[in-house]
């Protein structure tokens, strides 16, 4: 569940989420949060949190932003977080240098790679990179958009991918995840977990303060996941 606020996170926390993704600029995507709002949300919630760490709106270390991510992960380890959430890429490429450099020094951060992993050309591939980098647990992908039931195939595809490559690394669906994609993915149990955005605020749209009934909703269907 992604949040921006205090209120949103307990919002969450009320209506039965179970982890929360930290960020600011939700309308880019998502960039990395003051860390005073993460201790904010630790002090407000027992939810577990993954933090954005994000200089820009794009996948890649730009110029002067290496300094900056080092010590938003540095940061964030120290206060003991869930994990963060980050990724980097060009050209349908995974760049993994850019990881490595980024998370030099805190070895105990467990990682979401984001949805830079929809601009890649070789998803499978890309799983079998990434398995090198033992800190990347999660994998956060739309599963190249389509209908949900097509979706559904690509995420299923993608976990086979990773059972098949043994790595320690959960798919999660996000991206647009509504109502009735969220069905379709606990009917066809293509994933066990999956990340919500628009379909939990109050107004439907992506950077609304998040409604606990809207997230209750949501929690009663994806029950079939767990």
């Amino acid at each position: 569940m992604i949040v921006q606020t205090v209120d949103d996170a307990r919002a969450a926390e009320d209506g039965g989420a179970d982890r929360l993704e930290v960020v600011r600029d939700i309308g880019v995507g998502g960039l990395t949060p003051a860390i005073a709002l993460v201790a904010a949300i630790q002090e407000a919630t027992r939810l577990p949190l993954r933090v954005m760490v994000r200089e820009n709106d794009g996948f890649t270390i730009r110029a002067g932003e290496l300094a900056r991510l080092r010590s938003a992960v540095a940061a964030l380890e120290a206060h003991g977080v869930d994990g963060a959430v980050m990724g980097f890429a060009r050209n349908g490429e995974v760049l993994m240098a850019d990881l490595f450099q980024a998370l030099d020094g805190t070895p105990r951060l467990r990682v979401t790679f984001h949805r830079a992993f929809d601009t890649l050309r070789d998803p499978r591939a890309a799983i079998d990179r990434l398995a090198g980098l033992p800190q990347i647990d999660r994998i956060l992908t739309d599963g190249k958009q389509g209908s949900p039931a097509e979706r559904s195939a690509r995420l299923a595809a993608l976990g086979d991918r990773v059972v098949e490559r043994g790595a320690n690394i959960t798919i999660i669906a996000g991206g647009g995840v509504d109502d009735e994609a969220l069905a379709v993915f606990v009917d066809t149990g293509c994933v066990r977990e999956v990340h919500v955005g628009g379909a939990a605020r109050r107004d439907g749209t992506a950077d609304g303060p998040v409604s606990d009934a809207r997230v209750r909703r949501l929690r009663h269907i994806a029950d079939g996941l767990t």
